[in-house]
C-alpha cells in the first residue's frame, strides 16, 4: 500500500521552519541511553531535512512523566543527536513559551533544535488546543515521523496537524509501506505469529488478520488460554479466562489456519533457574507453569515459516528474558531471519528479542511502533496519520 499522505518529499521546505515530531522515547539508565535505536530511525527525515536547507524544530516525548520531572529531561537525546549529526543540537529550556521561540529564532537554515519534553505539559496527553497552537507557533510546516505514537491524539501528533500543513516523515512512510503492504497484499502463503501473554490483547487483530492470513501461528502466554479451551491441564500457567469463548470460537471456524504448540517447557515456577523440563502440551502437569515452546513446536512453527512469502511476529513464544526459557523465541527469530520471505517484526517485546539474539538487520522490517502497530494491524486509523495532509 502506497502511503496516500504527502511525505517531506512533496513540500518546499528551505528556509522554513519544519516542526518534527520524532519518537525519541529511549530507555535511560543512570542519565545514560541504553539503546538509540529510536534516535537512529529518525535520521534520515532529519537529515533530508538539514540538507535541504529547513531549520528543524524537533520535539518528542519520554517516558510518562507527572509534570517537570528532570529524570525525563531530553538532554542526553540533544547529546546523541549532536554527535550522529555533526552538528550542535541545542536542547530548548521547554517546548513552548519565549526561551523555546528564541532558539528557533535564532536557528540558520540547515540547523536542528530540540525543544524539551512535551509531556511536561499534561495539556500534551489531552490535544488540548491552545497548547497545540503554542507548539504550532514554533513552525511554517509540520512532519510527523512518531510512528510509536501515531495511535494516540495528542496535541504534539495530531493536534498541530490541523493548524500547520502537516507531511509524513521517512519512518512513517516506511511503516505504513511494510504494514499496509503486509495486510493488503501479502505474498503468499501469508503466515501470522502471534505470542506474548494475553489472548484480549490480541484479539481485534486476529479477528483481522484471520481471513488474510493462510497460517496463524499462536506460541507465548496466549497459547495456554487455547489449551485451556480445548480442556487441557495448564497447571500455573497464564490463563486469559475471559477470552476462552473467543478462543473456542477461532478454533471451531478456523482449526484448519491455526498452528499451536504441541509440546512445551515447564518448570514449577517463574524464575530464571528453575528447573526445567519439556512435556506434550496436552499434559501439563498441575504443579507446573509453560514459559515456552518445546522443540518439536519449533520445528513445527520454523517449517511453516520457511515456506511463507509474508511474515507478520507480534509477540514471544516464551519468557525469553530468562536465557533457559528462550529458545522458542529465538527460534522464530533465526527463522524469520534465515526466511526469504517479507518478514515484519511489530514493535515491542519481539522487536527487544530480535535486537537481543543479533537478528534485527536480518528482518525486512522492525516496526518502531508496538501499540501502533498492533493498531494498524488491527485496521485502525491511526489519528496521527489520519491527521496529514493527503496526496
Amino acid at each position: 500500500m502506497a502511503l496516500a499522505k504527502k511525505t517531506v518529499r512533496d513540500i518546499d521546505v528551505k528556509g522554513k521552519r519544519v516542526l518534527v515530531r520524532c519518537d525519541f522515547n529511549v530507555p535511560l539508565q543512570d542519565g545514560k541511553i541504553t539503546d538509540d535505536n529510536r534516535i537512529t530511525a529518525s535520521l534520515p527525515t532529519i537529515q533530508y531535512l538539514l540538507g535541504q536547507g529547513a531549520r528543524v524544530v524537533l520535539c518528542s516525548h519520554l517516558g510518562r512523566p507527572k509534570g517537570v520531572t528532570p529524570e525525563f529531561t531530553l538532554a542526553p537525546v540533544a547529546d546523541r543527536l549532536s554527535a550522529l549529526l555533526g552538528q550542535t543540537v541545542a536542547l530548548a529550556p521547554d517546548c513552548v513559551g519565549p526561551a523555546a521561540a528564541a532558539l528557533v529564532d535564532a536557528l540558520s537554515d540547515g540547523q536542528a533544535v530540540l525543544l524539551e519534553n512535551v509531556r511536561f505539559h499534561p495539556e500534551e496527553e489531552k490535544n488540548d488546543p491552545s497548547f497545540a497552537t503554542q507548539l504550532a507557533a514554533l513552525g511554517d510546516v509540520y512532519v510527523n515521523d512518531a510512528f510509536g505514537t501515531a495511535h494516540r491524539a495528542h496535541a504534539s501528533t495530531e493536534g498541530v496537524a490541523h493548524i500547520l500543513p502537516g507531511v509524513a516523515g521517512f519512518l512513517i512512510e516506511k511503516e505504513i509501506a511494510f504494514l499496509g503492504q503486509a495486510v493488503e497484499d501479502p505474498k503468499r502463503p501469508f503466515v501470522a505469529i502471534m505470542g506474548g501473554a494475553k489472548v484480549a490483547d490480541k484479539i481485534p487483530v486476529i479477528n483481522n488478520l484471520l481471513p488474510k492470513v493462510d497460517k496463524l501461528i499462536v506460541g507465548g502466554g496466549m497459547a495456554y488460554t487455547f489449551f485451556k479451551a480445548r480442556g487441557w491441564e495448564i497447571g500455573s500457567s497464564l490463563l486469559d479466562a475471559a477470552s476462552i469463548e473467543f478462543v473456542q470460537g477461532l478454533m471451531a471456524d478456523h482449526g484448519d489456519k491455526l498452528l499451536l504448540p504441541v509440546d512445551t517447557v515447564v518448570a514449577p515456577e517463574f524464575k530464571a533457574d528453575a528447573p526445567a523440563t519439556t512435556v506434550d502440551s496436552s499434559q501439563l502437569p498441575a504443579d507446573q507453569m509453560g514459559l515456552d515452546i518445546g522443540p518439536k513446536t519449533r520445528a513445527l512453527f520454523m517449517d511453516a515459516i520457511a515456506t511463507a512469502g509474508t511474515v507478520i511476529w507480534n509477540g514471544p513464544m516464551g519468557v525469553f528474558e530468562f536465557d533457559a526459557f528462550a529458545a522458542g523465541t529465538k527460534a522464530v527469530a533465526e527463522a524469520l531471519a534465515s526466511s526469504s520471505a517479507t518478514t515484519i517484526v511489530g514493535g515491542g517485546d519481539s522487536a527487544a528479542a530480535v535486537e537481543k539474539f543479533g537478528l534485527a538487520d536480518k528482518m525486512s522490517h522492525v516496526s518502531t511502533g508496538g501499540g501502533a502497530s498492533l493498531e494498524f494491524l488491527e485496521g485502525i486509523e491511526l489519528p496521527g496519520i489520519a491527521a496529514l495532509q493527503d496526496k
